[in-house]
């Protein structure tokens, strides 16, 4: 088994090889309901098809991209093209940039519906996120674990995402540390992430 560390109340998550900084109530209750409902009823939801293990599968969550007009994101084979900004999202944004002191440029809308909307192990490595990428993830709705795994001694750290919660992840996380969103069917309500970054041109 795996050394496994659980985090429940917020601060630095990963003990060593980059940062993974929780901040629970970065919204107030009332603000983070009221966008969890325009995110649920106004998104242009899209489903996607992501080539994942040699062949083509359904993405386990519906999804949107924002971003300048310029600016695509490709990852797991799916190129996805802007949507306009929207003026909470652009709030949002800034708040994202006040806190963090960096900029952003895309954001990666993910809607899990319910437990069984899940994201396998992965790392934000793309090429268009540049070599130390530092992604700021607003969580709305239903609580549901984050796991992350180091790539080489295999510790695992958990913790829970509140509603209204930020994460902030930067330095070396997206090379030394893999993440998830674990299946759990007993929850029955939806969760929205919201994950701003900063793509670099990679021609």
């Amino acid at each position: 088994m795996p050394n496994q560390q659980s985090i429940p109340f917020g601060g630095e998550l990963l003990p060593t090889d980059g940062s993974a900084i929780l901040i629970p109530g970065f919204l107030s209750p009332d603000a983070s309901d009221a966008i969890l409902q325009e995110l649920l009823t106004t998104e242009p939801w899209e489903s996607q098809s992501l080539h994942m293990y040699g062949k083509m599968v359904s993405e386990p969550r519906l999804s949107t991209w924002h971003a300048e007009p310029h600016v695509t994101y490709t990852y797991s084979g799916a190129l996805r093209n802007p949507i306009p900004w929207t003026p909470t999202l652009l709030a949002l944004r800034e708040a994202c940039e006040q806190q963090t002191a960096h900029t952003f440029n895309g954001l990666l809308v993910n809607q899990y519906r319910n437990g069984n909307d899940h994201l396998g192990w992965h790392a934000d490595d793309e090429l268009s996120n540049g070599p130390e990428p530092l992604i700021a993830s607003l969580s709305f709705g239903a609580e549901r674990r984050f796991d992350l795994r180091h790539r080489e001694t295999n510790q695992i750290v958990s913790t829970q995402l509140p509603h209204g919660s930020l994460l902030v992840m930067s330095g070396l996380s997206q090379k030394c540390w893999l993440h998830r969103v674990a299946k759990e069917p007993h929850v029955t309500q939806a969760r929205i992430n919201l994950t701003f970054r900063h793509l670099v041109d990679v021609e």
